[in-house]
């Protein structure tokens, strides 16, 4: 009898299921900031690009594996035990720790914007499984809410994109490339939809509304001022949409390049096309924001200058790439000869507000 309350006593007592998940959660939440700045392992192996790409995929795969099997457990009475509980957790936050694993095998030599797009992968695979274990806290098993986690949470979603990134570093700048491209579309679109119809706020405000302020400012209530733009303000959009499209050609323009002329193996020149890129559309959208009104023309005037600023620097960098060949480059000195001309233009009609 003592000996078994002794060897009783000598087994570890397990904290129950659901405690057991709050420490998961808050293990896998853990492991999310040293993702973010995380580098590349170092290693004498050669990297195989094959190898890396079967492992991730393998890696996710398994993710989504013990994510429905943790749903599965845990949507029905009885609870797991103790001990079930344990193992299955182990299993989760190993599976999850192989797809981090794998990102680290990575090397920044096979470009810093491929790294990117696996990191936020990652980032994803891990933010999701620990987003489930926290929604199967709050959930009672065997409700209605438990029959949707495996249709919508996001966890399988990440996973499922795994074997959609690109798979060097040239695909993957032209991704990146492409949304800018689109960003920057989108927004030129909603600036001329805007400029056409002569109302910024156009459907923002009820037709009443519309009615009360075109007579008289109502306390607490936007003046026509700062629901409509002047004739000032109207002739100083002129070159502003001018200039945004003229970064919709550029990044259009810096895209095809890419596409034709950059090689796999310039890693670094493609990673600084990416970069610098990447500062055009939330430079175009602070151009776009400031000419709603009420329109602060000096407001105007420094954001445009911050985006002809930027746009100078991606097509220097791009011209100094050599991804676009000498014959062909004679549009960028056109390109920014037309960039100039809308900053010129600019200049000159927000010269009073100096």
């Amino acid at each position: 009898m003592a000996s078994e309350t002794a060897s009783a006593a000598s087994v570890p007592t397990l904290t129950p299921p659901l405690e057991q998940l709050r420490h998961l959660a808050a293990e896998l939440r853990l492991l999310l900031p040293g993702v973010r700045v995380g580098e590349a392992r170092e290693t004498t192996e050669e990297f195989n690009r094959e190898v890396f790409w079967r492992r991730l995929n393998e890696a996710a795969v398994k993710v989504s594996w013990e994510a429905t099997s943790l749903t599965t457990v845990f949507s029905r009475l009885p609870l797991p035990s103790p001990q079930e509980t344990q193992r299955i957790s182990e299993q989760v936050c190993g599976a999850v720790k192989a797809v981090i694993a794998v990102y680290y095998s990575l090397p920044k030599e096979q470009g810093i914007t491929l790294r990117k797009l696996v990191r936020s992968a990652t980032l994803d695979i891990v933010d999701g499984m620990a987003q489930l274990v926290e929604v199967l806290l709050i959930t009672p098993p065997q409700s209605p809410e438990n029959s949707n986690l495996i249709s919508y949470n996001n966890v399988w979603v990440a996973c499922q994109q795994v074997p959609q990134i690109p798979k060097d570093n040239k695909a993957a700048a032209l991704l990146m490339l492409t949304k800018s491209v689109d960003f920057v579309k989108d927004a030129h679109e909603e600036m001329e939809q805007a400029v056409e119809e002569c109302d910024p706020y156009c459907g923002l405000l009820n037709d009443s509304e519309e009615d009360n302020h075109s007579n008289e400012d109502v306390l607490g209530f936007p003046s026509n001022r700062d629901l409509y733009w002047s004739e000032e303000d109207q002739e100083l959009i002129i070159p502003c949409l001018a200039l945004v499209r003229s970064s919709k050609a550029c990044l259009k323009k810096i895209r095809i390049l890419v596409a034709e002329n950059g090689k796999k193996d310039q890693v670094a020149q493609l990673d600084d096309i990416v970069d610098i890129s990447d500062e055009i559309s939330p430079s175009v959208d602070d151009l776009a924001l400031s000419i709603y009104p009420p329109m602060c023309h000096l407001t105007v005037r420094i954001n445009s200058a911050k985006l002809v600023s930027v746009l100078r620097k991606a097509l220097e960098i791009t011209k100094a790439s050599h991804v676009t060949p000498q014959p062909e480059d004679s549009w960028i000195p056109l390109l920014i000869n037309a960039v100039d001309h809308c900053m010129n233009r600019i200049k000159e009609l927000t010269q009073s507000e100096i």
